[in-house]
């Protein structure tokens, strides 16, 4: 049981283990959102926090002081001992060393960002951390972190605590308790080109003799290059597109829409994001399985779509996101969007690192332990096993892309992944991050496309051209 002190200081910032039931506890109205598969409230309001208590199995507090300046979530990512850092303290400490004069650095305890900018080491544990700086660092610690850690920035306000709704869930279930085994699916989805995979990858990467691009970070000349380059293939295969930005320095969103031909605002969501992350902000930033393999993927669907002339009964979007890597925040914006204008969102299925196959193991599907729909994740898995079989669907503790951005606004969401295990990819946030290396698998990112592209046909539903036509 967690245990409240007796006397409150000015601010108590509670981190706890998800728990999405928390939305009927008074603590909702103090939600900072959800980091590292942690929610984490901040309130002064000690009547709040002793009866929240009651129903804590396990947290810790932070006591915050007026010197508290943007507030960031760093977190360690779950990845296989066969890549994983000898001990996660000694990165730690490295990571600060490098940034500050002590050799190592306790909480509370003053570091220095670029040699300019104050900041406070709030919290930590074995797999995370809390620290506060000012908005504008908060905005380019993936440059300085090492490459297994992620950044999560909180808001500066309280956001809503939304659960998916009971009626939400209830519709994808629906869909799951009819969902058979579709020959026109099977033969449509089976059309994505591992040749045209390849080629658009390599364009992405930089790898492709006709690139200019040399990183896709969001604040890279490369990644405006890549934003205009997917607008215009998505809309040469039928989608009609807006380079969407939201927040100043950051690349746009890629945001793709097909109407549907039914009288309907239900919609349906796939995605990736095209930014990416090179070595300890390395001006080489390839990211071709993270995540030019989930866009690609993107790519390849909406190139069938067009091969096919499909009309969508309800209406689908497909959205390259950026900013990603320094925090979501780019999906966060365009979830948080959908949700203010009451969107009608059916599900979303972000695809993020689909490429790398260990030698020793089979081709896998993972899908989120902790964030996300369960529901959501069984339709895909279902769906997996009918059209792309030769992959072992399983969990990943690897957490969390896009799809949580949708999933804390009340959306139906998923994400898959290349694995049913933690993070196995030796490149993973590296410059070396390219197609052209032992273990990218072309034929795993179709399976895997397979089976979004599956999802979106079976949700959305679709017709193909009469044979007069």
């Amino acid at each position: 049981m967690l245990v409240v002190n007796a006397v409150a200081p000015l601010a108590l910032l509670l981190v706890a283990p998800y728990n999405s039931q928390l939305s009927d506890s008074c603590l909702s109205q103090y939600y900072y959102g959800t980091h590292g598969q942690q929610n984490v409230f901040i309130t002064d309001d000690d009547v709040c926090l002793s009866k929240a208590a009651q129903h804590l199995n396990d947290g810790s507090f932070v006591q915050l002081t007026d010197d508290v300046q943007q507030l960031v979530w760093l977190q360690h990512q779950a990845v296989d001992d066969s890549i994983k850092p000898a001990s996660f303290v000694d990165e730690f400490n490295a990571f600060f060393s490098r940034l500050s004069t002590p050799s190592q650095v306790t909480d509370g305890e003053q570091i220095v960002f670029n040699k300019q900018h104050p900041a406070k080491l709030l919290h930590r544990t074995e797999s995370s951390a809390l620290i506060s700086v000012d908005s504008e660092t908060a905005l380019t610690l993936d440059l300085h972190l090492p490459r297994f850690w992620k950044a999560s920035p909180l808001p500066t306000s309280p956001v809503p605590f939304i659960p998916v709704p009971s009626k939400a869930v209830d519709r994808v279930r629906d869909i799951l308790d009819g969902l058979k085994f579709d020959p026109t699916v099977a033969s449509i989805v089976s059309n994505i080109s591992v040749p045209q995979l390849r080629s658009d990858v390599r364009y992405l990467t930089g790898e492709h003799p006709s690139s200019e691009i040399i990183s896709r970070h969001s604040f890279s000349k490369g990644v405006l290059i890549a934003a205009d380059w997917l607008k215009d293939n998505f809309e040469a295969h039928g989608a009609s597109c807006t380079l969407k930005p939201f927040l100043s320095g950051f690349a746009p969103n890629v945001i793709c829409s097909y109407e549907g031909t039914e009288n309907t605002t239900e919609t349906v969501l796939i995605s990736a994001h095209y930014d990416s992350r090179g070595s300890f902000g390395s001006v080489r930033a390839p990211g071709g399985d993270d995540d030019g393999s989930g866009t690609t993927a993107l790519l390849g669907i909406a190139r069938v779509i067009a091969r096919k002339g499909l009309k969508f009964r309800k209406n689908v979007q497909i959205c390259a996101f950026a900013g990603e890597e320094q925090g979501l925040y780019g999906s966060r914006y365009y979830a948080r969007e959908m949700y203010e204008k009451g969107a009608n969102l059916t599900l979303m299925v972000q695809a993020d690192m689909l490429g790398y196959h260990a030698a020793d193991e089979p081709a896998q599907l993972g899908l989120p332990d902790i964030i996300g729909t369960p529901e959501v994740a069984q339709l895909v898995a279902n769906l997996s096993a009918i059209y792309s079989p030769e992959l072992k669907v399983g969990i990943t503790p690897a957490c969390c892309s896009d799809h949580q951005s949708f999933h804390q606004v009340g959306f139906p969401a998923t994400q898959v992944f290349e694995r049913a295990g933690p993070i196995a990819d030796p490149m993973y946030h590296n410059s070396g991050d390219l197609s052209d290396r032992e273990g990218y698998d072309f034929e795993q990112i179709k399976s895997i496309a397979k089976v979004q592209f599956a999802t979106l046909l079976h949700v959305a539903g679709f017709d193909l051209p009469s044979k007069e036509d």
